[in-house]
């Protein structure tokens, strides 16, 4: 079995790698005068915390990250300019955070919230979506991330039943966003058969879920030999295919449940040969640390 690169999905189980935030009630009872000031603290001390997941990564010879997509809150607030003013004057502290990861050979990955909806059959969700969308796009460039999958920016399928309208939409999303994004399956509206027209259609690779695809088609496991065949699928869509991502998760009480355990307990002969797989499993580094043994040994 190939040696994978494994993942770790946003903060640590442990206190060494965590965000700070601000609610929007919190922010917009500010005056105006203090907004910005709140956001600068919190975005400075964010992309320094962000530096330092970079240096835990290279602490614990891990080569990808996902970072967190709420890094920079307000920053597609609509009808606001604040938080993209304020980060655009942090680019140099940027710039040295994205480096740090880089220089480091550590591949960077976001995924943003659910909300963002691209193929929603209201203009106004549309709308924001694009917005939030570009958001991510910008603090990739500021990073210096390449605009390529490497550096992916992950969504789902979206509103069920629209998938040509999502792959309408994705060719004119900036260039910032169109030439990361890639797409996630998921547990209800879009199973990798229903993705992989779009991904196909508008050029842009697909990540596999297992665990998402066992809770939607209620598999008995993530032995299936059905995820064996969505993985060379899947990585059809990857140029190159050695950029291929893949998730894995497990349920709590069986295949079926989507609640995550705290540790992987099982990992899919599918998987064998699968280059960077990202973690998502509640106990976060303890879960690496676990698998890698396991994978290595």
């Amino acid at each position: 079995m190939t040696t994978p690169h494994l993942g770790l999905v946003c903060i640590t189980f442990g206190p060494e790698v965590r965000f700070r935030t601000i609610t929007l009630t919190r922010y917009r009872a500010l005056p105006d005068a203090g907004r910005r000031g709140a956001l600068l603290d919190l975005y400075a001390d964010n992309i320094s915390r962000l530096a330092g997941a970079a240096a835990y990564c290279v602490r614990h010879g891990i080569r990808l990250y996902r970072m967190s997509a709420a890094l920079f809150p307000m920053l597609d607030l609509e009808g606001d300019g604040t938080g993209r003013e304020v980060l655009d004057a942090l680019a140099p502290q940027l710039a040295e955070a994205g480096a740090a990861f880089t220089s480091a050979g550590i591949r960077v990955l976001v995924h943003p919230d659910q909300f963002i909806v691209l193929n929603s059959e209201r203009p106004d969700v549309v709308r924001r979506s694009v917005l939030a969308v570009t958001a991510h796009g910008h603090v990739m460039d500021l990073l210096g991330f390449s605009r390529t999958p490497w550096n992916m920016i992950l969504l789902h399928g979206g509103k069920g039943g629209r998938a040509e309208q999502l792959a309408e939409i994705i060719p004119t999303l900036p260039d910032g966003v169109r030439l990361r994004l890639c797409l996630e399956n998921d547990e209800r509206a879009y199973g990798p058969a229903d993705l992989l027209p779009v991904c196909g259609a508008a050029g842009v690779p697909l990540v596999l879920d297992a665990h998402h695809h066992v809770v939607r088609e209620r598999l008995a496991s993530q032995d299936d030999p059905s995820v064996r065949e969505w993985v060379l699928a899947a990585r059809d869509t990857w140029t190159p295919p050695e950029w291929q991502v893949v998730h894995l998760s497990n349920g709590i009480d069986g295949p079926q449940d989507r609640r995550h355990t705290d540790l992987i307990t099982h990992f899919p002969e599918a998987y064998r040969d699968v280059p960077w797989i990202e973690v998502e499993a509640k106990g976060k580094e303890l879960a690496l640390a676990g698998l890698r043994a396991h994978v290595q040994g």
